[in-house]
């Protein structure tokens, strides 16, 4: 099981080099049928703090500190109510849910002709919070944030950075959250300091791979990204 771990991480954060998010939303489903998903989250999410650690070293100069900040304040109040999900909610239901939201956005972004488009950061609490809730559950905050940045209009390197300002301390939040609530143990640890080397690897290997992405290309690359794990978070949900 142990090398299966080890290439679901690597490509988990590939994924995140690459494109700034998704390898939550790639480790927790694939992490998921070889273990507890009250496992694979705090696995994944462990990925996403050394990741951000690196990003935020590389690219602080393109953060959007300001929504940065916004989103990650609005987090705060999001991450309790997720645990409390993990916790309390049927995981099939929450996953279904997930999976169709994130279908039906990324569908209407790229077929839709009207581009919607927010001009300030008046609605960040709202994407902040859903995005607290989710991680919190399962460590998946990845999709109210992209969502986000597309309607904000940001260039890859804004999208990148300005995901890797918010990821970094909301996540460090979400594994102190899994630490109180008992879910951050030993067996978990083994797993990441296992995987790290192939962690490191596949994160500036996904870097060379976001250097050749052009802007078109990237969000079409983001949102069918999307739709592929939506799908897959629905089906697996499905299958029980």
């Amino acid at each position: 099981m142990l090398l299966t771990v080890v290439a679901i991480l690597f490509l988990a954060a590939f994924i995140r080099s690459a494109f700034g998010f998704g390898e939550t939303l790639i480790g927790v489903p694939l992490l998921a049928f070889i273990m507890p998903v009250e496992m694979a989250a705090p696995l994944s999410v462990l990925v996403s703090v050394v990741a951000s650690v690196i990003g935020v070293a590389q690219d602080w100069r393109d953060i959007h500190l300001r929504s940065a900040a916004l989103l990650v304040v609005s987090s705060c109040f999001g991450i309790p109510i997720g645990l409390w999900l993990l916790t309390a909610v049927p995981e099939q239901a929450v996953k279904s849910l997930l999976g169709v939201v994130i279908i039906l956005f990324s569908a209407y972004f790229l077929l839709s002709k009207s581009r919607l488009r927010l001009k300030s950061d008046r609605l960040a609490w709202a994407f902040g919070f859903a995005g607290g809730v989710l991680g919190g559950a399962y460590g998946m905050n990845g999709p109210p944030l992209v969502a986000y940045g597309s309607l904000r209009r940001w260039t890859p390197q804004q999208f990148r950075a300005t995901l890797q300002g918010y990821f970094l301390p909301s996540s460090l939040l979400v594994m102190l959250g899994y630490w109180t609530a008992g879910l951050w143990t030993p067996e978990v640890t083994r797993n990441f300091l296992h995987a790290l080397p192939a962690i490191f690897l596949a994160y500036f290997l996904g870097r060379m791979a976001n250097r050749r992405i052009d802007s078109r290309s990237f969000v079409i690359y983001v949102h069918a990204g999307l739709i592929l794990i939506g799908i897959g978070l629905f089906l697996q949900a499905r299958a029980g």
